[in-house]
Parts: C-alpha cells; structure tokens; sequence
C-alpha cells in the first residue's frame, strides 16, 4: 500500500494508513464527538474503507446517532486516543480523526455539522457550509470538486 497519510495514537501502538485521500472532511460539533474529543467539536475525514489498513489493538465503543444508525468509535485504551469510526450508515467509509494524523496539516475541512448543538465557545469557521444537523449526502461538499 502506497499511504496518502498515516496515523496512530499517542503512544505508538496502534498505527494506520490510508492509500486513499478523503472523500469528506469537516467538523462535528455533536455530543458525542464533543465528549470523545475532550474539546468542542471532533475532525474527521471520510475515506473508503478498503484504503483504511490499522495495525494494534483498537477498542470500539458503539452508539445511536439521530437517524438511527451505530456509530462504532475506535480508540486505543492504554493512552486513551480516539482514532477512528465507522457508521453503519455509511458502511464503506472509516473515518480517521484528524487529531490522530502524523501531519495535521494533511486535513483540511470542508464542512461543519450539528452547528445546533456546538458550544457558544468553540468558534466555528464563517468560511466553511455550516449545517444544523447531519445533511443528506447529496448536500455536503465533493472532496475532488
């Protein structure tokens, strides 16, 4: 696998490569990603899942999101990193998080959900589609175009 980028955790543990670039980049300012982020929103890239390859031990905590679907979130225990999920809704997609890549540089955001629920603090970029909630995937911006 040639990697367009790689991560891991904090203490090196777990480490993963992706021979894809994403498909979709942004922010969430949900609850859950707000609690498993420690801050007011969490990063993520979206990127198929077949490019997705991870070496060491990840554990999954699994829950419902507004549509009805699991969110499965991968972290690493011994250091308590967040590294990626997956969402039964969107099965062919893992999506690392930004906050676990080797060069932060690497994400650039293209779009911000659940603005409804961000805290007043965490200041939202003017720049990038802001949505309320999860929008329909024909709405969120194309990676490539």
């Amino acid at each position: 696998m040639s990697a367009v980028f790689t991560g891991g955790c904090l203490c090196g543990a777990v480490r993963y490569e992706s021979s894809a670039a994403p498909v979709v980049a942004g922010h969430c300012h949900c609850e859950h990603c707000r609690k498993t982020s420690g801050t007011g929103h969490g990063s993520h890239m979206g990127i198929p899942s077949a490019a997705f390859q991870v070496t060491g031990e990840v554990k999954f905590y699994d829950a419902p999101t507004d549509a009805g679907n699991t969110v499965s979130r991968g972290f690493y225990p011994t250091c308590g990193s967040a590294i990626y999920s997956t969402n039964s809704g969107m099965p062919d997609l893992a999506f690392p998080r930004a906050s676990s890549l080797d060069d932060p540089e690497f994400f650039q955001p293209q779009v911000i959900v659940y603005t409804k629920r961000a805290a007043s603090w965490d200041k939202m970029d003017p720049n990038l589609p802001a949505f309320e909630g999860m929008p329909p995937p024909q709405d969120m911006p194309d990676m490539e175009g």
